[in-house]
């Protein structure tokens, strides 16, 4: 039997003809996963910028005062008591231990009965180079009463109050935002704060020594103008707590544990209303500090409600979730340059492939370079609008037809567009987006339907 390396040859050719779509469509896709490492690096690039934005951010809060938290105030009694011990005295000569009382020192812990605080927050915007920020500056009004403080609740013995040493302390978070002099109106007298909360585990803070007798409770009131930015928090610590807030900000964000009882939202601004009572939390009125009752700081700051400056949209955030979707474009965009090779009879190599799937790239870095210095919608159209003009005056060329590079550039614009109503939505982005690869994939199983058996038989040229 005679070897015939011809016929090998011919047999191997044959066989890699009838296989030429496929190897096309691999090499297609080859292709398109090498586009996953320049989309990797504008994710990198995007990522250093919303370092630098962070830094900025962080530069402003040092210098202006970061999220704020009020806290109290809360009313503080020294006191002091008895306890059985054994003392060594000199009795006649002899050295003998003898049972005594010893005196012990506590601090009692006493919650307002009423705690109101009405206040305004006026925002601004604070720019480090191209970073942009919310602070504002916040005038509250805080008032209310500490009823007599009754002792009844310490089961030691002779429990004597300190009276001449209580104090009321209040919590906040940044005291570099305090924008003047700190003075609490007690009754009728009017005591200056002091820097240092004095009031275990609540941080940074203020407090002033105040008067009390026995059997007395007192009114208090405190203007309070302090710097911030991101959030105002509050404490809920009074028995019945009322916050009410106005701002001009149109973009308000409600958190924490309470929400809202009442709240109007509108292009002029925002007006919110809480009213707390104290049976929605896990923690008494009154507690020894140190002793079994006293609540842990994570169990008191579990209560605090907030609103925040939410800033409608982000340009980072929005560049990131388009990222997400580069590769629906690389795949509905190279399918559609496939099918023209498969149907019309284009040839095109990989370098065609490659210029477009970098044209497709270039698409997120112009983009997330023109939005931070422009709205993200006028950004997006310059991008989009540069990226659909070249790919379609390139299909131009390399499919030697208007009407084809036509079809790229209305299919290319139509997903941009698309895509751009996706990113809008926050709720449904997914399913839009589930509901756009549903429809590309049904487009290209259509337009495919005919090419099943290609590699037995010729197939007619023709316009796609």
């Amino acid at each position: 039997m005679n070897f015939d390396p011809s016929s090998v040859v011919s047999g191997v050719r044959s066989w890699l003809q009838r296989r030429a779509l496929v190897f096309k469509l691999m090499g297609v896709a080859f292709i398109g996963l090498l586009l996953f490492i320049p989309l990797g690096m504008v994710q990198s690039t995007l990522d250093e910028r919303q370092g630098r934005q962070a830094e900025a951010v962080s530069e402003i809060t040092q210098t202006w005062g970061g999220s704020q938290r009020v806290a109290g105030p809360v009313l503080v009694v020294p006191y002091t008591y008895k306890v059985p011990g054994i003392e060594s005295q000199v009795i006649q000569g002899r050295r003998i231990e003898v049972q005594v009382e010893q005196e012990r020192r506590g601090e009692a812990v006493f919650l307002p009965e009423r705690l109101a605080v009405e206040g305004t927050v006026v925002p601004s915007m604070r720019k480090r180079g191209i970073y942009v920020t919310p602070v504002y500056a916040a005038k509250l009004s805080i008032s209310g009463k500490f009823a007599a403080p009754v002792f009844d609740f310490i089961t030691v013995r002779g429990v004597e109050p300190l009276w001449g040493q209580a104090r009321v302390c209040l919590a906040m978070s940044d005291l570099r935002g305090t924008q003047q002099d700190l003075v609490l109106t007690w009754g009728t007298e009017a005591v200056a704060l002091q820097p240092g909360a004095r009031f275990s585990g609540m941080g940074a803070g203020v407090h002033a020594p105040v008067k009390l007798t026995a059997g007395e409770g007192r009114e208090f009131a405190l203007e309070l103008a302090l710097n911030g930015s991101e959030a105002l928090q509050f404490l809920p610590l009074g028995r019945q707590t009322e916050v009410k807030l106005a701002s001009t900000w149109a973009d308000p964000s409600f958190g924490g544990a309470y929400l809202p009882t009442e709240r109007e939202v509108g292009a002029a601004g925002f007006s919110a209303a809480w009213r707390v009572s104290y049976y929605g939390r896990s923690f008494p009125q009154q507690w020894i500090e140190g002793g079994e009752t006293q609540p842990s700081v994570e169990k008191i700051e579990e209560t605090a409600f907030d609103v925040s400056l939410m800033q409608p949209v982000n340009a980072y955030r929005t560049v990131e979730r388009a990222i997400k979707y580069g590769v629906l474009f690389i795949t509905l965009v190279f399918t559609t340059f496939f099918l023209f090779e498969a149907v019309c009879r284009v040839r095109l190599s990989a370098l065609n492939y490659l210029l477009v799937g970098a044209a497709l790239c270039l698409f997120y870095l112009g983009l997330l370079a023109l939005a931070e210095f422009t709205a993200f919608g006028v950004a997006y159209a310059l991008a989009a609008g540069v990226s659909t003009l070249l790919i379609a005056w390139y299909a131009r060329q390399i499919l030697k037809s208007g009407p084809r590079a036509c079809l790229v550039g209305g299919m290319l614009g139509g997903v941009y567009g698309y895509l751009y109503f996706v990113l809008q939505m926050e709720d449904f982005a997914l399913l839009a987006g589930t509901g756009a690869l549903f429809a590309v994939l049904a487009a290209v199983m259509w337009a495919t339907r005919k090419l099943t058996g290609a590699e037995e038989r010729a197939q007619p040229e023709g316009e796609l």
